[in-house]
Protein backbone atom coordinates (compact mmCIF):
# COMPACT_ATOMS: atom_id res chain seq x y z
CA UNK A 1 0.00 0.00 0.00
CA UNK A 2 1.40 3.41 -0.97
CA UNK A 3 1.95 6.40 1.31
CA UNK A 4 -0.87 8.40 -0.29
CA UNK A 5 -3.32 5.60 0.53
CA UNK A 6 -2.05 5.47 4.10
CA UNK A 7 -2.57 9.23 4.42
CA UNK A 8 -6.11 8.85 3.12
CA UNK A 9 -6.74 6.07 5.64
CA UNK A 10 -5.37 8.25 8.43
CA UNK A 11 -7.63 11.13 7.40
CA UNK A 12 -10.70 8.90 7.31
CA UNK A 13 -9.78 7.35 10.64
CA UNK A 14 -9.52 10.75 12.32
CA UNK A 15 -12.74 11.96 10.69
CA UNK A 16 -14.61 9.01 12.17
CA UNK A 17 -13.14 9.68 15.64
CA UNK A 18 -13.86 13.35 16.39
CA UNK A 19 -12.69 12.77 19.96
CA UNK A 20 -9.21 12.01 18.63
CA UNK A 21 -6.96 8.96 18.86
CA UNK A 22 -3.65 8.16 20.51
CA UNK A 23 -0.69 7.70 18.17
CA UNK A 24 -0.21 4.13 19.38
CA UNK A 25 -3.84 3.32 18.51
CA UNK A 26 -3.45 4.88 15.06
CA UNK A 27 -0.30 2.81 14.47
CA UNK A 28 -2.13 -0.38 15.46
CA UNK A 29 -5.13 0.32 13.23
CA UNK A 30 -2.98 1.20 10.21
CA UNK A 31 -0.54 -1.66 10.88
CA UNK A 32 2.50 0.65 10.84
CA UNK A 33 5.21 1.65 13.32
CA UNK A 34 4.47 4.51 15.71
CA UNK A 35 7.33 6.57 14.26
CA UNK A 36 5.74 6.19 10.81
CA UNK A 37 2.49 7.59 12.19
CA UNK A 38 4.39 10.69 13.28
CA UNK A 39 5.63 11.28 9.73
CA UNK A 40 2.15 10.71 8.30
CA UNK A 41 0.67 13.20 10.76
CA UNK A 42 3.25 15.83 9.79
CA UNK A 43 2.37 15.37 6.11
CA UNK A 44 -1.37 15.36 6.75
CA UNK A 45 -1.07 18.66 8.64
CA UNK A 46 0.04 20.29 5.39
CA UNK A 47 -3.37 19.75 3.78
CA UNK A 48 -5.92 19.51 6.62
CA UNK A 49 -6.39 21.22 9.97
CA UNK A 50 -5.42 18.90 12.83
CA UNK A 51 -5.56 19.48 16.58
CA UNK A 52 -3.29 17.76 19.08
CA UNK A 53 -3.04 17.65 22.86
CA UNK A 54 -0.75 15.80 25.20
CA UNK A 55 -2.21 12.37 24.46
CA UNK A 56 -4.38 12.44 21.36
CA UNK A 57 -4.61 13.89 17.89
CA UNK A 58 -7.74 14.67 15.90
CA UNK A 59 -9.07 16.45 12.84
CA UNK A 60 -10.96 19.74 13.02
CA UNK A 61 -14.69 19.37 12.57
CA UNK A 62 -14.89 21.97 9.81
CA UNK A 63 -12.82 19.72 7.57
CA UNK A 64 -14.91 17.71 5.12
CA UNK A 65 -14.07 15.02 2.66
CA UNK A 66 -14.58 15.80 -1.02
CA UNK A 67 -16.30 12.68 -2.19
CA UNK A 68 -19.09 11.51 -4.45
CA UNK A 69 -22.50 11.79 -2.84
CA UNK A 70 -24.60 8.64 -2.72
CA UNK A 71 -28.26 8.32 -1.89
CA UNK A 72 -29.24 6.59 1.35
CA UNK A 73 -30.45 3.55 -0.60
CA UNK A 74 -27.26 3.31 -2.66
CA UNK A 75 -25.25 3.61 0.53
CA UNK A 76 -27.29 0.84 2.14
CA UNK A 77 -26.54 -1.42 -0.84
CA UNK A 78 -22.80 -0.84 -0.42
CA UNK A 79 -23.09 -1.29 3.32
CA UNK A 80 -24.83 -4.67 2.99
CA UNK A 81 -22.27 -5.79 0.42
CA UNK A 82 -19.46 -4.80 2.76
CA UNK A 83 -21.00 -6.81 5.60
CA UNK A 84 -21.04 -9.90 3.39
CA UNK A 85 -17.47 -9.22 2.32
CA UNK A 86 -16.39 -8.87 5.94
CA UNK A 87 -18.15 -12.13 6.80
CA UNK A 88 -16.76 -14.29 4.03
CA UNK A 89 -13.26 -12.92 3.47
CA UNK A 90 -10.52 -14.93 5.16
CA UNK A 91 -7.92 -12.16 5.46
CA UNK A 92 -7.87 -8.77 7.11
CA UNK A 93 -8.15 -6.11 4.40
CA UNK A 94 -7.49 -2.47 5.43
CA UNK A 95 -9.13 -1.24 2.21
CA UNK A 96 -12.45 -2.57 3.50
CA UNK A 97 -12.47 -0.43 6.61
CA UNK A 98 -11.17 2.69 4.83
CA UNK A 99 -13.83 2.30 2.13
CA UNK A 100 -16.55 1.98 4.75
CA UNK A 101 -15.29 5.08 6.53
CA UNK A 102 -15.60 7.05 3.29
CA UNK A 103 -19.16 5.80 3.00
CA UNK A 104 -19.92 6.69 6.63
CA UNK A 105 -18.48 10.18 6.21
CA UNK A 106 -20.64 10.67 3.13
CA UNK A 107 -23.73 9.91 5.23
CA UNK A 108 -22.75 11.71 8.43
CA UNK A 109 -24.82 14.86 7.92
CA UNK A 110 -28.05 13.47 6.43
CA UNK A 111 -28.16 9.87 7.67
CA UNK A 112 -26.25 9.85 10.98
CA UNK A 113 -27.79 6.59 12.22
CA UNK A 114 -26.61 4.67 9.17
CA UNK A 115 -23.27 6.47 9.32
CA UNK A 116 -22.72 5.31 12.90
CA UNK A 117 -23.63 1.74 12.01
CA UNK A 118 -21.25 1.68 9.04
CA UNK A 119 -18.47 3.10 11.19
CA UNK A 120 -19.17 0.32 13.69
CA UNK A 121 -18.70 -2.27 10.93
CA UNK A 122 -15.40 -0.60 9.99
CA UNK A 123 -14.34 -0.76 13.64
CA UNK A 124 -15.20 -4.45 13.87
CA UNK A 125 -13.15 -5.14 10.74
CA UNK A 126 -10.14 -3.30 12.14
CA UNK A 127 -10.39 -4.99 15.52
CA UNK A 128 -11.40 -8.41 14.20
CA UNK A 129 -9.49 -11.67 14.24
CA UNK A 130 -9.08 -12.21 10.49
CA UNK A 131 -5.69 -13.43 9.27
CA UNK A 132 -3.11 -10.63 8.96
CA UNK A 133 -0.95 -11.12 5.87
CA UNK A 134 0.68 -8.05 4.25
CA UNK A 135 1.94 -10.20 1.36
CA UNK A 136 -1.63 -11.29 0.58
CA UNK A 137 -2.78 -7.64 0.45
CA UNK A 138 0.22 -6.67 -1.70
CA UNK A 139 -0.52 -9.45 -4.20
CA UNK A 140 -4.23 -8.54 -4.28
CA UNK A 141 -3.32 -4.88 -4.91
CA UNK A 142 -0.91 -5.81 -7.72
CA UNK A 143 -3.44 -8.06 -9.47
CA UNK A 144 -6.10 -5.37 -9.05
CA UNK A 145 -3.76 -2.78 -10.62
CA UNK A 146 -3.13 -5.22 -13.48
CA UNK A 147 -6.87 -5.67 -14.02
CA UNK A 148 -7.59 -1.93 -13.92
CA UNK A 149 -4.67 -0.96 -16.18
CA UNK A 150 -5.22 -3.75 -18.73
CA UNK A 151 -1.64 -4.95 -18.35
CA UNK A 152 -0.75 -8.57 -17.79
CA UNK A 153 0.75 -9.74 -14.55
CA UNK A 154 3.46 -12.30 -13.84
CA UNK A 155 2.49 -14.44 -10.88
CA UNK A 156 4.15 -17.14 -8.85
CA UNK A 157 1.36 -19.37 -7.61
CA UNK A 158 1.00 -22.66 -5.79
CA UNK A 159 -0.21 -25.56 -7.91
CA UNK A 160 -2.40 -27.49 -5.49
CA UNK A 161 -2.02 -30.79 -7.35
CA UNK A 162 1.79 -30.82 -7.61
CA UNK A 163 2.52 -28.68 -4.55
CA UNK A 164 5.03 -26.66 -6.58
CA UNK A 165 5.14 -22.90 -7.05
CA UNK A 166 4.79 -22.12 -10.76
CA UNK A 167 5.56 -18.93 -12.68
CA UNK A 168 2.79 -17.81 -15.04
CA UNK A 169 1.97 -14.74 -17.12
CA UNK A 170 -1.69 -14.01 -16.59
CA UNK A 171 -4.42 -11.69 -17.94
CA UNK A 172 -6.96 -11.02 -15.14
CA UNK A 173 -10.56 -10.93 -16.41
CA UNK A 174 -12.29 -10.41 -13.07
CA UNK A 175 -11.74 -10.71 -9.33
CA UNK A 176 -14.39 -12.07 -7.00
CA UNK A 177 -15.43 -14.84 -4.65
CA UNK A 178 -15.27 -18.43 -5.86
CA UNK A 179 -17.58 -20.92 -4.20
CA UNK A 180 -15.87 -24.12 -3.08
CA UNK A 181 -17.39 -27.52 -2.38
CA UNK A 182 -16.32 -27.27 1.28
CA UNK A 183 -18.24 -24.02 1.75
CA UNK A 184 -15.23 -21.70 1.51
CA UNK A 185 -15.57 -18.53 -0.59
CA UNK A 186 -11.98 -17.40 -1.18
CA UNK A 187 -11.25 -14.26 -3.18
CA UNK A 188 -10.00 -15.47 -6.56
CA UNK A 189 -8.93 -14.10 -9.91
CA UNK A 190 -10.18 -15.58 -13.18
CA UNK A 191 -8.31 -14.93 -16.40
CA UNK A 192 -6.35 -16.26 -19.34
CA UNK A 193 -2.90 -17.79 -19.36
CA UNK A 194 -0.64 -15.96 -21.81
CA UNK A 195 -0.16 -17.50 -25.29
CA UNK A 196 -3.10 -19.86 -24.70
CA UNK A 197 -6.90 -19.79 -24.66
CA UNK A 198 -6.93 -21.52 -21.29
CA UNK A 199 -9.12 -19.84 -18.68
CA UNK A 200 -8.10 -20.43 -15.09
CA UNK A 201 -9.37 -19.38 -11.67
CA UNK A 202 -6.67 -18.95 -9.02
CA UNK A 203 -7.14 -18.22 -5.33
CA UNK A 204 -5.36 -15.03 -4.32
CA UNK A 205 -4.02 -16.81 -1.23
CA UNK A 206 -2.20 -19.27 -3.53
CA UNK A 207 -0.34 -16.45 -5.31
CA UNK A 208 2.98 -15.97 -3.55
CA UNK A 209 4.20 -13.00 -5.59
CA UNK A 210 3.05 -10.83 -8.49
CA UNK A 211 4.44 -8.12 -10.75
CA UNK A 212 2.87 -6.21 -13.63
CA UNK A 213 4.57 -6.63 -17.01
CA UNK A 214 4.53 -4.31 -20.02
CA UNK A 215 2.08 -6.35 -22.07
CA UNK A 216 -1.49 -5.16 -22.61
CA UNK A 217 -4.57 -7.33 -23.07
CA UNK A 218 -8.30 -6.93 -23.65
CA UNK A 219 -11.18 -8.80 -22.05
CA UNK A 220 -13.53 -10.50 -24.54
CA UNK A 221 -17.12 -9.32 -24.09
CA UNK A 222 -18.40 -12.79 -23.31
CA UNK A 223 -15.75 -13.30 -20.63
CA UNK A 224 -16.43 -10.20 -18.58
CA UNK A 225 -17.58 -10.72 -15.02
CA UNK A 226 -21.25 -11.80 -15.04
CA UNK A 227 -21.25 -11.00 -18.80
CA UNK A 228 -22.08 -7.36 -17.98
CA UNK A 229 -24.09 -5.75 -20.74
CA UNK A 230 -24.85 -9.06 -22.43
CA UNK A 231 -27.57 -10.55 -20.22
CA UNK A 232 -31.02 -10.05 -21.61
CA UNK A 233 -29.84 -8.68 -24.95
CA UNK A 234 -31.01 -10.28 -28.17
CA UNK A 235 -27.84 -11.92 -29.41
CA UNK A 236 -27.90 -13.31 -32.90
CA UNK A 237 -25.08 -15.66 -33.71
CA UNK A 238 -24.81 -19.02 -35.39
CA UNK A 239 -22.29 -19.91 -32.66
CA UNK A 240 -24.88 -19.75 -29.88
CA UNK A 241 -27.20 -22.59 -28.90
CA UNK A 242 -30.11 -22.64 -26.41
CA UNK A 243 -28.66 -25.26 -24.08
CA UNK A 244 -30.83 -27.19 -21.65
CA UNK A 245 -29.00 -29.40 -19.20
CA UNK A 246 -29.78 -31.41 -16.10
CA UNK A 247 -27.26 -30.90 -13.31
CA UNK A 248 -26.64 -32.57 -9.99
CA UNK A 249 -24.47 -29.85 -8.41
CA UNK A 250 -24.42 -26.07 -8.72
CA UNK A 251 -20.62 -26.21 -9.01
CA UNK A 252 -21.20 -27.36 -12.61
CA UNK A 253 -22.26 -23.79 -13.37
CA UNK A 254 -18.84 -22.51 -12.27
CA UNK A 255 -17.21 -24.76 -14.87
CA UNK A 256 -19.48 -23.50 -17.65
CA UNK A 257 -20.14 -19.92 -16.52
CA UNK A 258 -17.76 -18.03 -18.82
CA UNK A 259 -19.47 -19.60 -21.87
CA UNK A 260 -22.87 -18.18 -20.85
CA UNK A 261 -24.30 -15.29 -22.86
CA UNK A 262 -27.55 -14.62 -21.00
CA UNK A 263 -29.09 -14.93 -17.57
CA UNK A 264 -29.54 -18.58 -16.81
CA UNK A 265 -32.86 -20.12 -15.81
CA UNK A 266 -32.30 -22.62 -13.00
CA UNK A 267 -35.08 -24.77 -11.56
CA UNK A 268 -35.45 -25.88 -7.96
CA UNK A 269 -33.99 -29.33 -7.18
CA UNK A 270 -36.37 -32.24 -7.72
CA UNK A 271 -36.83 -35.08 -5.23
CA UNK A 272 -33.52 -36.62 -6.36
CA UNK A 273 -31.61 -33.35 -6.22
CA UNK A 274 -31.43 -32.72 -9.98
CA UNK A 275 -31.91 -29.21 -11.39
CA UNK A 276 -32.78 -28.07 -14.92
CA UNK A 277 -30.69 -25.23 -16.35
CA UNK A 278 -31.54 -23.28 -19.53
CA UNK A 279 -29.06 -20.79 -21.00
CA UNK A 280 -27.64 -19.57 -24.32
CA UNK A 281 -24.03 -20.71 -24.68
CA UNK A 282 -21.26 -20.71 -27.25
CA UNK A 283 -21.28 -23.73 -29.54
CA UNK A 284 -17.58 -24.53 -29.37
CA UNK A 285 -15.14 -27.32 -28.65
CA UNK A 286 -14.66 -25.64 -25.28
CA UNK A 287 -18.31 -26.34 -24.40
CA UNK A 288 -17.88 -30.01 -25.26
CA UNK A 289 -14.70 -30.28 -23.18
CA UNK A 290 -16.30 -28.54 -20.20
CA UNK A 291 -19.31 -30.86 -20.33
CA UNK A 292 -17.00 -33.88 -20.42
CA UNK A 293 -15.14 -32.43 -17.44
CA UNK A 294 -18.40 -32.38 -15.47
CA UNK A 295 -18.83 -36.13 -16.00
CA UNK A 296 -22.03 -37.67 -14.65
CA UNK A 297 -22.94 -34.46 -12.81
CA UNK A 298 -24.51 -33.09 -16.00
CA UNK A 299 -26.77 -34.43 -18.77
CA UNK A 300 -27.44 -32.60 -22.04
CA UNK A 301 -31.19 -32.51 -22.76
CA UNK A 302 -31.61 -29.95 -25.56
CA UNK A 303 -31.24 -29.05 -28.30
CA UNK A 304 -31.71 -32.58 -29.59
CA UNK A 305 -29.13 -32.00 -32.34
CA UNK A 306 -26.45 -31.12 -29.77
CA UNK A 307 -27.45 -34.06 -27.56
CA UNK A 308 -26.95 -36.41 -30.55
CA UNK A 309 -23.63 -34.74 -31.36
CA UNK A 310 -22.49 -35.11 -27.75
CA UNK A 311 -23.56 -38.78 -27.63
CA UNK A 312 -21.72 -39.48 -30.88
CA UNK A 313 -18.48 -37.90 -29.68
CA UNK A 314 -18.64 -39.67 -26.32
CA UNK A 315 -19.33 -42.99 -28.07
CA UNK A 316 -16.33 -42.44 -30.36
CA UNK A 317 -14.09 -41.82 -27.37
CA UNK A 318 -15.47 -44.88 -25.57
CA UNK A 319 -14.95 -47.04 -28.68
CA UNK A 320 -11.34 -45.89 -28.90
CA UNK A 321 -10.76 -47.44 -25.48
CA UNK A 322 -12.80 -50.55 -26.19
CA UNK A 323 -15.72 -49.50 -23.98
CA UNK A 324 -19.35 -50.24 -24.83
CA UNK A 325 -22.61 -49.12 -23.31
CA UNK A 326 -25.88 -47.39 -23.93
CA UNK A 327 -25.50 -43.60 -24.11
CA UNK A 328 -29.26 -43.00 -23.67
CA UNK A 329 -30.84 -42.87 -20.27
Amino acid sequence: MGKSERLMQLELLLLSHPEGLRRAEIARRLSVHRSTVGRYIDELKQKVDLWEDEYTIGISQDESMKMMKLSVYESLAFHLSAELLAKYTEYHNPHMSSGLRKLAENLRTYAPTMSENINAVAESIELGSKKQDPDYIRVLETITDSWVSGKMVRIWHLDEESGRVEETEFAPYFIGFSEQQNGRRPISVTGRLRHTTDIQTIEISNVKDAEIIDQTYTIPDNLRAFNVGRFGEQIESKDLIPLKIRIKEKSVLNVLSYLFHRNLDLSEPDERGWMICKVDVEHSIELFLRLVQCGTAVEVLEPESYRRYFQKEISSIAALYGCTGNTDR
